[in-house]
């Protein structure tokens, strides 16, 4: 508990993660000057001295004026992200996503109740906030009917939905925003690397199966014994059932779903197709994934709305859309100070001689990619227990690792694949996750005078065996030569 309590103390005590990105900036202005007047440079393997540039001077500031909108506007990672949120946010807003959802977990045999619940909270990342708000709720009440614990049903579905947050079977809202960090930085020292959102759709598809069983294991071997008993006796608990209407709206949005998928099949394959053969860099379909995404959850969501009664009129749409980019304001802000963080970084040429350096030091060391990896991935799950942000802390981690990890031949797609596999597996046992007051809650209604200790001692058995067995997913994947998805490849040559 002691190391509960300074967690959360020392996550408390630190800045917004907008405040943390300017004083970055600050840092950078700073530590350009200094070196720059030091008179330090570095040369890359190619042979080309690389000198830092002075923020402070006098072209330093006009370059900050003159581009300040430019940095913001092209920042890879905020257009991606608001055009497919518009979609998903939508079904979410209609009610699609959650039915969905619903349905789904209420439909299944008991005796495929752990990995079902596993499962459909590792994919509940498509639906946003869904997998907190309504799976783990309806698990707890399954549970119940199925005569066992409450408490299982919470840990499973919150192991799913937040441990299993990085993988998924569907390309979600996660995959463009990590991909367009990892843009950005890669092109520190190359400026024409382009990096797929799909770059690690493979790895991450296999990662849910192999998930959902380790899940189902650790359940039935660790989690599912240790709480027995420990929620109050006589429980009745019920869960609100879709009316007629709402499942006649679920069929016919799904059914638009299906249709939808037919159409993209044919627009991929076929020769005349729009979305046949190569685009700029990638399979054209690959480099489309962005604007399908919306159309693909955009149409079912209207269709739900329209059918279920949320959607009486096109005013109603256009107020959920405005709620969708209401709800992502604090992003764009973020994405703001980040772009004018990462652009800083670039300009002053201590990202590319942090890259080169850190690089050299690595190759010297002669050290294994996949020590280097885990050590990676080890320090993204401490950091993740004081910043929940997975885009605050990937924002950082990216203009620095992403380059750095490119010098010894390791992939930008490889770095982002391993800084999931870190940001996942600890959620569930941080204070600073955001969703952690609905566990507590969630909990205390069938064991009162639980709290934060019962919840991580719940979980902490997911957590550990996760990050085993993610890790040797990654090491074996890596051995295989197999790319990490379409357009993912696992290894850069410079």
């Amino acid at each position: 508990m002691k190391l509960l309590s300074f967690i959360i103390r020392t996550g408390n005590k630190l800045p917004d993660p907008t405040t943390i990105f300017f004083m970055g900036i600050i840092t950078i202005i700073v530590l350009s000057t200094i070196i720059a007047n030091l008179g330090w440079s570095v040369v890359d393997p190619k042979g080309n001295t690389i000198v830092p540039f002075s923020l402070i001077s006098s072209e330093g500031a006009w370059w900050f004026l003159s581009t300040a909108v430019e940095n913001f506007i092209s920042f890879p990672p905020l257009g991606i992200v608001l055009v497919g949120m518009l979609g998903i946010g939508l079904a979410e807003k209609t009610g699609f996503l959650p039915a969905l959802l619903h349905f789904s977990i209420t439909h299944v045999h008991h005796r495929l109740l752990t990995p079902a619940t596993m499962l459909l909270g590792i994919i509940s990342s498509v639906a946003l906030d869904a997998g907190y708000v309504v799976l783990i709720p309806i698990a707890a009440a399954l549970y119940i009917a199925a005569g066992r614990s409450p408490l299982t049903g919470i840990a499973v579905s919150f192991a799913g939905v937040s441990a299993g947050f990085s993988a998924n079977l569907f390309i979600t809202a996660l995959d463009p925003l990590l991909a367009g960090f990892t843009q950005a930085s890669a092109q520190i020292i190359d400026a024409k690397y382009q990096v797929a959102i799909t770059g690690n759709w493979w790895f991450m598809i296999i990662s849910t199966i192999v998930l959902t069983f380790v899940g189902w294991f650790v359940t039935e071997r660790f989690v599912e014994p240790a709480i027995e008993g420990v929620a109050d006796q006589n429980l009745d608990d019920n869960y609100d059932v879709l009316n007629k209407t709402e499942k006649r709206a679920l069929l016919y949005s799904v059914l638009s779903a299906f249709i939808l998928l037919i159409a993209l099949f044919f627009a991929i394959t076929s020769t005349s197709g729009p979305l046949f053969g190569i685009g700029k860099r990638f399979d054209r379909w690959i480099e489309a994934t962005v604007p399908l995404l919306f159309i693909l959850f955009f149409i079912p969501g209207l269709i739900y709305g329209t059918l279920a009664g949320k959607i009486k009129n096109d005013r109603d749409v256009a107020n959920m859309l405005g709620e969708v980019m209401a709800r992502l304001g604090p992003y764009i802000v973020l994405a703001f100070f980040a772009a004018q963080f990462i652009a800083a970084f670039n300009q002053s040429g201590l990202g590319q001689m942090l890259a080169v350096a850190g690089g050299q030091f690595l190759r010297q060391l002669m050290v294994q990619n996949e020590l280097l990896l885990s050590c990676f991935v080890l320090m993204v799950v401490m950091i993740n227990l004081v910043i929940g942000s997975s885009s605050a802390k990937y924002a950082f981690f990216a203009p620095v690792f992403v380059p750095m990890l490119m010098q010894v031949g390791i992939s930008p797609e490889l770095t982002q694949a391993a800084y999931r596999v870190g940001d996942s597996v600890s959620n569930i046992i941080t204070p600073m996750n955001p969703y952690m007051i609905i566990i507590i809650v969630e909990v205390r209604k069938y064991a009162r005078g639980s709290g934060l200790g019962t919840v991580v001692a719940m979980m902490l058995p997911y957590s550990i065996t996760f990050l085993i067995i993610w890790l040797i997913l990654l090491f074996v994947w890596i051995n295989t030569g197999l790319p990490l998805g379409p357009g993912g490849n696992l290894y850069y040559k410079f």
